[in-house]
């Protein structure tokens, strides 16, 4: 089994050289066939520079440069498009995973698609960012149904067949386990070490807050109705327009019955709205499974994602 390490560097030039050495230490003494893959973010310091020597002198090592600073998910996509193993770890390049706890999740990733990271000894200040994290955690297990402690920690196992699934776009590296889940994987949580920043400054800050957020929403909507997009918005369109069919019944009731002036009433205004606001959802649901069928055709995709096939002539991956 062949290990792919992913590790995004973005300005992190006092940890690099300390993170691979204690990194091919521990790769080497348990004997992995494997390799590194750093990827810099359009680092604008020697980030680059140390990335280059240390890739001279190992073979072991790929060294990725972006030509600009794209962000951390789009590093580890580059990463995953370049690496060769049979499991990808990924971690941050700040010290402040351990590389001594990517032999346990190695291990456990034979059972299981996808081993998630739970730094649950954490080394940052509470209010600035563990405790937005625990908030930030317990809202998307419980709108995605994938239950993890800690979606923000990067240190994770991915079989490589899991990633050739998943496309990534925004801030939606920290999502994999969810979006995988759709597939079908199984999924577990391991606790891992988790040190204080020695060297640089967090790049993450309560902005990429609002950036989750959104994110967020779009991966409840591929998860519950990527394929059947009318079922997201026919409910509400059938809801807004049977309410304004009702309330306009009802004022032309009024009109003709007691002969009341409905001309200047605000819910006259209400009901047109409501109706035509329930055709442009019923219409857009529509148009959504027109663009789902042809997403499907276009790309010969399948509907459905096989894990294994058993013959007459054994099992087939």
């Amino acid at each position: 089994m062949k290990v792919s390490i992913v590790i995004p560097i973005y300005n992190e030039e006092g940890n690099i050289k300390l993170l691979y050495e204690k990194m091919k230490n521990v790769m080497d003494i348990k004997d992995y066939d494997y390799e590194i893959i750093f990827v810099d973010d359009g680092s604008q310091d020697k980030s680059l520079d140390i990335l280059k020597e240390i890739q001279e002198k190992d073979e072991k090592v790929i060294v990725i440069s972006l030509r600009k600073n794209y962000g951390q998910t789009s590093a580890f996509a580059a990463g995953f498009d370049y690496s060769t193993g049979d499991v990808i770890i990924t971690m941050d390049g700040d010290l402040q995973n351990d590389p001594e706890d990517i032999p346990k999740l190695i291990e456990l990733s034979k059972s299981y698609d996808i081993v998630s990271g739970w730094r649950k000894d954490r080394k940052d200040p509470f209010l600035s960012r563990r405790f937005p994290s625990m908030v930030a955690n317990w809202i998307i297990s419980k709108v995605t149904g994938v239950k993890l402690h800690d979606y923000g920690c990067s240190l994770k196992a991915y079989k490589s067949d899991v990633l050739k699934n998943i496309n990534l776009y925004g801030e939606m590296h920290r999502f994999i386990p969810a979006v995988a889940s759709q597939y079908g994987v199984k999924i577990t949580e391991v606790e891992t070490k988790h040190h204080p920043r020695k060297f640089g400054k967090s790049k993450y800050g309560i902005s990429r807050t609002f950036k989750v957020i959104l994110d967020l929403i779009m991966i409840k909507f591929f998860q519950s109705f990527f394929s059947k997009p009318l079922r997201a918005f026919g409910p509400i369109g059938l809801i807004s327009f049977f309410a304004g069919i009702f309330i306009s019944l009802k004022l032309t009731f009024e009109k003709f019955y007691y002969h009341k002036d409905i001309g200047g009433r605000p819910l006259l205004i209400l009901g047109v709205m409501l109706i035509i606001i329930g055709l442009q959802m019923l219409a857009m649901g529509i148009l959504g499974e027109y663009l789902v069928r042809i997403y499907y055709e276009t790309q010969k995709k399948p509907i459905y994602y096989i894990k294994e096939v058993y013959t007459s002539k054994g099992k087939i991956n």
